[in-house]
């Protein structure tokens, strides 16, 4: 990986003493999920946002057709009140 031993062994020191923060994400082997959970998580997740994208998708179909049907019906008061 290129990472020389001494920035290894800075890295591991400052993560014992708590001086190194890991950010966002960062996980210890008690908090780690194993790859199945993982990918269960992710599982459900992936079919939340499917469930979300089709609600939306058929919330967009209907706002096109209403706008549609009130833009036809603008067309036709126009022309009737020429």
């Amino acid at each position: 990986m290129g990472v020389s031993k001494n920035t290894l062994y800075s890295w591991v020191r400052s993560n014992r003493l708590g001086d190194l923060d890991l950010g966002m994400g960062s996980q210890t082997p008690k908090s780690a999920l194993t790859l199945n959970e993982e990918l269960i998580q992710l599982k459900k997740t992936v079919k939340a946002q499917n469930k979300e994208i089709n609600r939306l998708q058929e919330e967009n179909e209907f706002l096109e057709e209403a706008s549609a049907f009130f833009a036809a019906s603008r067309r036709k008061s126009a022309k009737h009140s020429e």
